[in-house]
């Protein structure tokens, strides 16, 4: 017994110096690239006004290229496309419209805190605050942002999401591609008011149309092979859920009396810390799925949901849904629920990007 206490002992000491190792590379990685992005403001500043006051010209810039790889030969990532970037990346983010859809606040686990400062919301001009928030994210994603977005508050919403998920490249490639942006504004809130009062964050955790592209569904398919497909994928499937969910199990039993009921999936959602409660039907909508939802709600708050935990959530996740039937439905639903649609394939970006055009003549008008 000895022994064991003392390997006991050693393992939980050798965990406080990983821990050390870990905290250490972390704060290494982010002095790093917090370096790289204000060197890349600098000098993308530094150039923007040259070329603004026209004492230079596009020749003068492929000098400057031509003149640092002589001087600098091992020197990467300064060629006359990598140059403009910069320049890009400073006329982008200094500009007004940029800095008013900055968070006002960051909420930053407590091992980050003292690596990125969080910052009130900036005043124009306040370039510290600006690069605060540039920094969240590392040069290769930045290059994906600009590159994918056209405007100010879609960057910046890119920015924070690629660093609340922390998206790799690839990640947040997928992200732009399928409309994260666009889906997040212009979905029809398919909230009940329960889920509306009791999670008020509760849009910025659930989007009203999930992209399952990497199913590969014919047009005709079956709820078992939506449903094997998932879980199949589920690492996809959590990419486009978000990174707070936590797959608990497939067809999870719940016992009420003397039967059993199953739910397609359960999630654990740290944020909101719940339990989500996902059910999937591959037809439109019907009024009568909702009581199903809510009795699987009632089960898991009477039986499966501990004392510190929020009420449960439940998804209807359906091929389609008329908005008019979900309104109705919903108005009188006393459980915190929403529908949802899946999509087999990306929706087509110009649509998105119309269809956001008419929210906002919408709201203007």
């Amino acid at each position: 017994m000895g022994n064991i206490k003392k390997d006991q002992l050693f393992e939980a000491q050798f965990e406080d110096v990983r821990s050390i190792i870990d905290l250490r590379k972390t704060r290494a990685y982010r002095a790093v690239n917090n370096e790289s992005i204000i060197s890349n403001w600098e000098v993308g500043q530094y150039i923007s006004d040259k070329l603004k006051s026209a004492q230079w010209g596009s020749k003068v810039v492929d000098m400057l290229a031509n003149y640092l790889q002589q001087k600098q030969p091992g020197l990467k990532g300064y060629d006359r496309r990598a140059i403009y970037r910069m320049v890009q990346f400073y006329e982008a983010y200094s500009i007004p419209e940029f800095v008013g859809f900055l968070p006002p606040q960051l909420q930053l686990p407590a091992n980050e805190k003292d690596i990125i400062v969080g910052f009130e919301k900036p005043q124009l001009g306040n370039e510290k605050n600006i690069l605060s928030f540039l920094c969240l994210v590392n040069w290769t994603n930045h290059i994906k942002i600009l590159s994918g977005c056209n405007h100010p508050d879609e960057r910046a919403f890119y920015i924070y999401l690629t660093y609340k998920e922390k998206l790799l490249t690839r990640e947040l490639e997928r992200q732009i591609k399928s409309g994260v942006y666009e889906r997040s504004l212009i979905g029809n809130n398919k909230h009940t008011s329960v889920l509306r009062q009791s999670y008020p964050s509760a849009k910025q955790y659930f989007k009203d149309s999930y992209i399952v592209d990497f199913l590969n569904l014919p047009e005709v398919h079956s709820e078992k092979s939506l449903h094997k497909g998932l879980i199949g994928q589920m690492k996809n499937f959590i990419l486009e859920l978000g990174r707070d969910f936590i797959f608990i199990g497939e067809e999870y039993r719940i016992q009420v009396g003397m039967k059993d009921f199953r739910i397609d999936l359960l999630f654990y959602h740290r944020g909101l810390q719940c339990l989500v409660a996902i059910e999937l039907k591959t037809t439109e909508f019907q009024p009568d799925y909702i009581g199903q939802l809510d009795f699987y709600l009632e089960a898991l708050d009477r039986d499966v949901k501990k004392e510190n935990e929020n009420p449960s959530i439940g998804i209807l996740l359906c091929k389609s849904a008329d908005s008019e039937v979900v309104e109705y439905a919903l108005s009188r639903s006393l459980s915190p629920s929403m529908i949802a649609e899946y999509k087999r394939q990306m929706i087509p970006k110009d649509i998105l990007q119309k269809h956001l055009q008419e929210f906002y003549d919408n709201v203007n008008e």
